[in-house]
């Protein structure tokens, strides 16, 4: 790194750098256009086409392969599959390594330099391309990737220390603090790798935690947020920490913003709190049929700001944590999984009731979701105009298969038991009668005279 001479600022540095730079990268070139670097370049292109040529070959009998291990792990096939699809620069490694060998055994070492700088090149390309396979999040892969990328680069060419001191001579001067473009760069390079760590770490903890039969599934939820938040935040931190960020200076900075973020999100802050209150309470929690104003049906998820529920027609609303707390929410399966349903029915007044109501219990009885340990009864509830009017009571125990359904089955029940039994439905009926019999015929009655006032 080119150190900087007193009294001179961080323009007249970064200019110098610069400069600098610019005539290492002069004498690169003056150095790469000659003629046998021109031979070392050709070597490896053609090296590049056999080790595609190659590729396309072994390309298709390895998926072939790999299709008929029938009864292997997962992550095995996933790392082959990786291999498949990197096979090119593979063959191109081995290759262009072979052939430095055997150019230094037969001729100057000074005339397979270019070659061993580009088998370098593509040695660290395929080892940060196979090692950021194991970040799952696509963008945070392909930043890690190509930031890696480009430093192996700069690195192999011998331009670290120059790139380092034009990064770093772009700064700025923040009180005391002097944040400049290299100090950047070292803490969102830092950042991303304790996050991806943090997450790998989170999601293992996670999968450990809700296999833990001893903690509900709103304890499970919350012991994982509680998590992510926590190691999210470290990672955050500890990044800063790293690269060296006075928090002092930082203290009234984050307290000015703490309070805008309080005027500004009230409502996102209101459903964390309430989210957590849910957690703790237990009141709703993953898998419970719930009513909420005209939204019916069951929690899939529990999140930091709303509550997910699918409904029996695919829908998927997203309820705010608020609305569980201040609102009136009817839970089918707050304390266990049974729920009663009543319906409506009436027969005629000729019909027996005593055998009606062993009919009905009957009927429902044969509707496979109807539970028989909690049999359903059966009472009439009134005498009507022209029915006598009975409320058939049963319970079932799994609610998200539907309510609607469940109830059209023991109707449909009902109907079939009465009609193999002759017990009839009533249905209001109208009888009209004519008062006035002696009216003459329409065509003898007279028109009234024309004025007359009848």
């Amino acid at each position: 790194m080119i150190p900087a001479q007193v009294g001179q600022g961080p323009l007249d540095t970064l200019q110098s750098t610069a400069l600098e730079a610019l005539a290492q990268a002069e004498s690169f070139f003056i150095t790469f256009l000659r003629p046998w670097n021109f031979y070392q370049i050709g070597i490896a292109l053609f090296l590049f086409v056999i080790a595609h040529l190659i590729a396309q070959g072994v390309s298709p009998r390895m998926r072939k392969w790999m299709r008929s291990r029938e009864g292997w792990p997962t992550w095995r096939l996933r790392v082959l599959l990786v291999l498949q699809h990197r096979l090119r620069m593979i063959f191109f490694v081995i290759l262009i390594w072979h052939a430095i060998g055997i150019m230094q055994q037969v001729t100057w070492p000074s005339r397979s330099y270019l070659l061993i700088v580009i088998a370098k090149l593509a040695s660290a390309w395929l080892g940060i391309a196979l090692s950021t396979r194991l970040i799952r999040n696509p963008a945070l892969r392909s930043l890690l990737r190509y930031a890696a990328w480009i430093w192996v680069t700069i690195w192999i060419l011998g331009l670290s220390d120059e790139t380092v001191a034009v990064l770093d001579n772009v700064a700025i001067q923040l009180g005391e603090s002097r944040l400049s473009v290299w100090l950047i760069l070292q803490g969102l390079l830092l950042l991303a790798v304790l996050v991806a760590l943090a997450r790998f770490v989170a999601g293992t903890s996670a999968a450990s935690i809700r296999r833990n039969a001893n903690l509900s599934p709103s304890m499970q939820v919350l012991a994982v947020k509680f998590l992510q938040v926590s190691l999210y935040g470290m990672a955050f931190f500890v990044a800063l920490k790293l690269i060296g960020v006075d928090f002092t200076g930082l203290a009234f900075l984050s307290g000015a913003i703490g309070v805008g973020l309080g005027f500004g999100l009230q409502k996102v802050v209101s459903n964390l709190v309430s989210g957590i209150i849910i957690l703790l309470d237990k009141s709703v929690k993953p898998g419970d049929v719930i009513s909420l104003n005209d939204t019916f049906g069951w929690i899939n998820a529990l999140g930091a700001r709303y509550v997910s529920i699918t409904t029996r027609d695919g829908k998927e609303y997203l309820i705010p944590n608020e609305d569980l707390i201040t609102g009136q929410v009817v839970n089918w399966s707050h304390s266990n999984e049974f729920v009663r349903l009543d319906i409506f029915f009436g027969t005629s007044y000729g019909d027996d009731p005593h055998l009606v109501r062993r009919i009905a219990v009957e009927a429902a009885l044969s509707v496979s979701r109807v539970l028989s340990h909690r049999p359903p009864v059966c009472h009439i509830v009134g005498f009507g105009d022209s029915s006598v009017d009975y409320i058939l009571r049963f319970w079932i125990s799994d609610p998200t298969g539907g309510l609607t359904n469940i109830r059209g089955n023991v109707y449909l029940a009902l109907w079939d038991a009465f009609k193999a039994n002759g017990i009839s439905i009533p249905f209001p009926q109208r009888e009209v009668r004519v008062v006035n019999e002696t009216l003459p015929p329409l065509e003898d009655r007279t028109p009234p005279a024309p004025g007359d006032g009848t």
